[in-house]
């Protein structure tokens, strides 16, 4: 597996991360509004924007991976290439 790879995977890992602790802090933001630490309005906009960037992870997530396959893909030829000049 080429260094490329390993960088992709790894930030794909640190993204999820990132995710996870954005949960947390929605699943936090909902206790303080049920104990009505907080209005709904800044419990909506609050939520929204970590919604928001939950949804910019995913999508950087999937870009990340489409970038592996391609990787993957070309180190595939390369090696039949490899194969067919043996």
């Amino acid at each position: 597996m080429s260094f490329l790879i390993k960088r992709l995977e790894k930030n794909i890992a640190k993204c999820e991360r990132e995710i996870e602790k954005i949960r947390k802090k929605i699943e936090n933001l909902e206790k303080e509004f049920k104990v009505n630490k907080i209005t709904k309005a800044k419990f909506n906009i609050e939520k929204r924007k970590y919604e928001n960037r939950i949804n910019a992870l995913n999508a950087r997530i999937r870009v990340i991976r489409g970038g592996i396959v391609r990787e993957r893909k070309r180190e595939e030829e390369k090696a039949e290439e490899k194969e067919k000049k043996k």
